[in-house]
């Protein structure tokens, strides 16, 4: 079995093309695992996709084959030859394969180093995972243990000191840009967990005006109080822009929220706004920047923006890197010891199986004991099936991955008829 990740990320590919590859919502990323699993080549699978990538790890015993399916189903979701997309994808395999997912849990894979959001978004990929049945034993161990490395890089060290969350990025862009935003006022559309952060954001960076504009109106409303601002829903969006001095976007719709006509319907005036857009598919159709008075910021922004603040985590880097290097060693460790585990339930069955057999053959002398006495007799022989079996058990796990593992392995598979 090998682990394999193919994706794109705000390295690899353009964001227009990150937009064509991106699952908003759950339901469309249970179908896309659902879609990988029905593979031949795949026999587990897990897809992340965040504003920074869309990633699918599986496990599989055809690594090509494995790697055409993906390709394939990103080239379906793109709808993109595979020889337009070849030059954009990025693959790992085995333990360069847990390496990535570890960097990418620590958050350095992220545009803004060391940022939080991605380790709820890691954890969650795999929660849909499992209750499409994507998950086994395999992706189940590389998850957990990624969710640990996350935790454990920013506890560890001071990776995720400062500017730690894309949504507190775009807050900061957004300041620099105008130089302070005390005094301004700001509209957040979409009260979802990027929304959320970024309301947050401007709470803590003293911003009193804020007014949330989301699809649901009772869930911006639950937001809005944590805030102390006020909610609509989209049927005032262009009212909303058209007050405000800021609008910080981050919706999951597949179709853009913000355009030409709704700014022109705000009655602004050519009064400038700055629209900071960090959504993946964009929220803002590409002709608002032409508008007059509108200036607009996308992820293409945010990201050589939050480069140049790039040198302040990078001295945390190596730290975070070492702690991957042990980190990968464990887990591999931990997976080659899982290796072991059929053939030790094997034997332990197989041993049993033996047990209950002579139990059963004596059943009509044992029957001349009283309860007492036929309990015991079935204590005594669990325990020294127990006895027997802990130290073979033991070495099988120990040693499993390793020649003199794999040549007792074949020995007791052998010896007990296991094949």
């Amino acid at each position: 079995m090998s682990i394999l990740v193919l994706g794109i990320n705000h390295r690899s590919g353009p964001l227009s093309l990150l937009e064509r590859v991106s699952i908003g919502d759950d339901e469309d990323l249970a179908k896309a695992v659902d879609t990988l699993v029905k593979r031949d080549s795949v026999r587990e699978a897990v897809v992340v996709s965040t504003c920074n990538r869309t990633e699918a790890y599986v496990v599989t015993e055809r690594f090509h084959g494995a790697y055409a399916d993906i390709r394939d189903f990103f080239c379906d979701r793109a709808s993109v030859l595979p020889d337009d997309l070849h030059d954009h994808l990025y693959s790992h395999h085995d333990d360069d394969a847990v390496r990535h997912l570890f960097q990418v849990s620590a958050g350095l894979d992220s545009v803004v180093v060391g940022e939080s959001e991605i380790l709820g978004q890691i954890r969650h990929a795999w929660e849909v995972a499992q209750s499409q049945g994507g998950t086994r034993t395999t992706l189940n161990l590389l998850f957990r243990h990624a969710v640990e490395v996350g935790k454990r890089a920013r506890t560890d060290t001071a990776i995720g000191r400062g500017t730690a969350s894309l949504s507190h990025a775009a807050v900061e862009l957004a300041a620099e840009r105008l130089g302070d935003l005390s005094g301004r006022r700001v509209a957040v559309v979409g009260a979802g967990a990027m929304g959320a952060g970024i309301a947050v954001s401007l709470r803590a960076a003293g911003v009193g005006d804020v007014t949330v504009v989301n699809r649901t109106p009772a869930r911006g409303h639950a937001l809005a109080q944590r805030i102390n601002g006020v909610a609509f829903g989209f049927d005032r969006l262009a009212e909303t822009i058209g007050a405000a001095d800021v609008v910080l976007s981050s919706t999951g719709s597949d179709a853009h929220v913000i355009t030409p006509e709704i700014v022109g319907a705000t009655g602004r005036a050519d009064r400038p706004v700055l629209i900071v857009d960090i959504a993946v598919p964009r929220d803002v159709a590409p002709e608002v920047a032409g508008l007059a008075g509108v200036t607009v910021l996308d992820l293409d922004d945010l990201t050589r923006w939050a480069d140049r603040g790039r040198q302040q985590r990078l001295s945390e880097v190596a730290a975070v890197d070492a702690i991957i290097v042990e980190e990968v060693e464990r887990f591999g460790v931990a997976a080659t010891a899982l290796q072991a585990a059929p053939l030790v339930a094997a034997l332990r069955a197989r041993v049993e199986e033996l047990r209950v057999g002579e139990l059963d053959r004596h059943s009509t002398r044992l029957d001349q004991l009283d309860d007492a006495g036929r309990e015991l007799v079935d204590q005594i022989s669990r325990a020294v099936v127990a006895k027997l079996l802990h130290e073979p058990s033991v070495r099988l796990r120990s040693q499993a991955g390793t020649p003199q593992g794999e040549r007792n392995a074949a020995a007791v598979a052998d010896l007990f008829d296991l094949g």
